[in-house]
């Protein structure tokens, strides 16, 4: 069969799985990149991009430890600090207060 090419690798078929593979981790980079105050949609972007987005993908997970999640609140954190005996009753009761702003 001369000039036979099977639908793998990034024709037909295959380059549809490829792109939904592309997208899905592009999304799931996208939604951490979000709770953690960084841009989502730019890494969305640049993790999609065929040919150097796996690049993006090592550089992305590679920055995203550095950096602490946001999106907890105040309150959630000093109640996290208390559970594990960072505090003591007394500072955690002083810092709630403080945080709620009933000083």
């Amino acid at each position: 069969m001369d000039g036979f090419m099977p639908m793998t690798g990034f024709y037909g078929f295959g380059m549809f799985f490829w792109w939904l593979i592309f997208l899905a981790i592009g999304y799931l980079v996208y939604q951490d990149a979000e709770k953690r105050g960084m841009n989502g949609l730019l890494w969305f972007i640049l993790v999609i991009l065929p040919m150097v987005g796996f690049l993006f993908l090592i550089l992305y997970l590679v920055m995203r430890e550095e950096r602490p999640a946001t999106g907890k609140r105040a309150l959630e954190i000093l109640d996290e600090r208390y559970a594990r005996g960072e505090i003591n009753r007394e500072e955690y009761l002083r810092m709630k207060k403080e945080l709620e702003g009933g000083e």
